[in-house]
């Protein structure tokens, strides 16, 4: 496995476990990134967020919008910017596989008029690996430049 495709994996890998990311519309001003949980079934995506039809993040969504998500997993050794299209999808039985209780503690149910299930197609993505990071601590201590020893720990993709 080439180190890009090894970034790559670590990144599905470390999303599909920690699930949080911040979420946001481009070109929308008015709609500042949000915390949001990202379900992963598959990869490289699609990649599914649950929310609320009154949310700034709904206003004025057109299928297919443009958005982007920023990750951090919980060890801060993988990081992400992410971009894609984002489209309300609406079919009852990605609701079911997808519905679980913490989703279900937002909502009045599967049913509910204000629960909107959303599908993020991601186009490309940015991945960090940053290694260890008393490493990279150890190297600015020493007046090393740790930038240096990133530039083999960054991947490009193009989905």
């Amino acid at each position: 496995m080439t180190d890009q495709a090894k970034i790559e994996k670590d990144f599905w890998d470390a999303l599909a476990s920690d699930r949080t990311v911040m979420l946001a519309r481009a070109g929308v001003e008015t709609a500042a990134p949000r915390p949001m949980t990202a379900i992963v079934e598959e990869k490289p995506g699609p990649v599914w967020f649950f929310t609320a039809r009154d949310t700034e993040l709904m206003e004025g969504l057109a299928p297919g919008a443009g958005a982007m998500f920023t990750f951090s997993d919980k060890g801060h050794k993988v990081f992400a910017t992410v971009t894609g299209r984002l489209t309300e999808h609406t079919d009852p039985e990605t609701v079911e596989r997808l519905w679980n209780p913490f989703i279900g503690a937002w909502y009045e149910g599967k049913d509910d008029p204000k629960l909107v299930l959303l599908r993020f197609d991601p186009d490309q993505a940015e991945i960090w690996d940053s290694g260890n990071a008393l490493v990279a601590g150890a190297k600015i201590l020493l007046s090393s430049d740790p930038g240096e020893s990133m530039k083999d720990r960054v991947a490009h993709v193009n989905y």
